[in-house]
């Protein structure tokens, strides 16, 4: 009998990509308080209003691009975050072998927390080893997670050992296999280098500090330290420390930047504008990193490959060339089998 779950839990995916589907998607993920950090009736009010409404037609025809179809009758269909979540979970279960049960949920849609959860639940189980598929914590993504998973098992009468492994933004394994995969490109043809991550609203990392500091008061471009250790912001250049340390590239090489904001208030450097300013410099091929992405999805295939790599055409720049997410790279089922061993 197994002893042991290892549970990856990603953020979601609808489950088509029909107009109804991303909807139902996009509903489940933006009320979700910790993602809109605002009074309920105010986040209710944005969310079912304004912002589903007139995203959705417009998520669902990206969707439709990004969807992998499977000629293979009974085989994994979907989004990337779906389809490279199922690889991982097979490579993963048979690296680690019969004494652990692999499963994989989403935060939002299917296969959903409460379902595998319910599942795991029917299991005489020893210990549960989850793993949010986020390297560096955010509230909005590691938290909801962890935040969810400890609703669900709150309700149980029997709870095992239950280890959380909430950031790996420093893993060694993490980093050398971002470094393997940019190895297929030479980094020397490349004008500059951005490692690109997923933005969030300023006041959020800034709730990190109890002390009510600011995010800017804790050196969280250039070190880790004891206060900004769970700081979105800090764990994020860090970790492009980590990986250019690597690759041997100097400062002046490279850019940390965020993308996806919403306004004016969330993480800089923004990186559409670091994407023009680098075309206006004369760079015409830009290398682009997104090492918050476990997989690749729509923020890295078509916000990078294809919104930014327009935006730099349009400024004189050429080409901008994404280095692929970790999706089932063998050193990636590695890594996250050490991850289990050590927990």
């Amino acid at each position: 009998m197994n002893k042991t779950t290892v549970v990856l839990v990603n953020l979601g995916t609808p489950d088509s990509p029909s107009v109804s589907d991303v909807r139902k998607y996009l509903f489940e993920f933006l009320n979700d308080p910790r993602v809109i950090d605002i009074p309920a009736i105010a986040r209710f009010l944005l969310v079912n209003l304004i912002i589903v409404p007139f995203r959705a037609p417009k998520s669902a025809k990206i969707y439709k691009e990004l969807w992998i179809k499977n000629e293979i009758p009974g085989g994994v269909e979907g989004s990337p975050i779906l389809y490279y979540g199922k690889s991982v979970q097979e490579k993963l279960q048979y690296a680690l072998g019969d004494n652990y049960d692999v499963q994989l949920a989403m935060r939002y849609q299917n296969p959903s927390m409460d379902e595998v959860f319910e599942n795991i639940y029917k299991k005489n189980l020893e210990k549960i080893i989850i793993i949010p598929l986020f390297p560096q914590y955010a509230s909005a993504t590691t938290g909801s997670v962890i935040d969810k998973a400890m609703r669900l098992m709150s309700k149980w009468w029997v709870i095992p050992e239950i280890n959380f492994i909430s950031q790996y933004y420093d893993d060694e394994g993490f980093i050398n296999t971002i470094v393997e995969r940019a190895k297929k490109y030479n980094i020397n043809e490349y004008d500059h280098v951005l490692f690109s991550y997923h933005g969030l609203p300023v006041r959020q990392v800034n709730k990190v500090y109890k002390d009510e500091t600011l995010c800017e008061e804790h050196n969280c471009e250039t070190e880790i330290n004891e206060t900004n250790r769970y700081c979105y912001k800090a764990t994020c250049y860090a970790t492009t420390r980590l990986i250019a340390q690597k690759l041997n590239l100097s400062p002046e090489r490279y850019t940390v930047c965020f993308q996806s904001r919403l306004d004016k208030n969330w993480l800089e450097p923004f990186a559409d504008k670091g994407i023009i300013e680098q075309a206006k410099k004369g760079a015409k091929k830009l290398l682009v990193f997104s090492p918050a992405f476990v997989a690749d999805c729509l923020e890295t295939l078509i916000e990078i490959g294809v919104e930014y790599q327009t935006l730099f055409e349009e400024h004189g720049g050429e080409k901008i060339q994404l280095v692929e997410s970790l999706n089932d790279h063998p050193m990636w089922i590695e890594t996250l089998k050490n991850m289990v061993l050590d927990n």
